[in-house]
């Protein structure tokens, strides 16, 4: 099961995004305030305000994928600007204490299971991220002698 939306590269296109995944996440049994639906809506917010702020490419949309998968949820925020390429997890360094950017990735990092960074042909590239679903609580059995 997959949604995929494109969005305008505005401010009010992340915020869609970060909404759009979180009513899918409901829609698939995974409610709000969920440490899974927290983590997606974190990295929904960081992926789209990076498309939005570093990747926006005049008169080109950026694209939101969120897709429920056995066990997992993938996140992957596509946008039309090559040049722009993010580092990947191996390349990811923290900002300095003072600096006024450079926090999102690293929250990414944070929650995310996994994430990479991929090329898109035509030009661009996609951030995709994983969150891992819990496994399922099972039932424990007394037993009486």
């Amino acid at each position: 099961m997959t949604l995929t939306r494109r969005l305008s590269p505005t401010p009010r296109g992340a915020r869609l995004a970060r909404h759009l995944a979180l009513a899918q996440l409901a829609a698939w049994g995974i409610p709000h305030g969920t440490e899974t639906a927290d983590a997606v809506a974190v990295i929904v917010a960081e992926l789209a305000a990076n498309a939005v702020i570093h990747g926006r490419v005049p008169g080109r949309d950026f694209e939101l994928r969120v897709s429920l998968l056995p066990g997992r949820v993938r996140i992957e925020v596509t946008d039309t600007r090559a040049e722009r390429r993010p580092p990947g997890p191996r390349d990811l360094y923290p900002p300095a204490p003072l600096a006024n950017a450079g926090r999102g990735l690293v929250l990414v990092d944070a929650v995310a299971d996994r994430w990479d960074v991929v090329d898109r042909d035509p030009p661009g590239k996609t951030v995709r991220a994983e969150v891992d679903l819990p496994l399922p609580r099972r039932a424990s059995i007394t037993v009486s002698v």
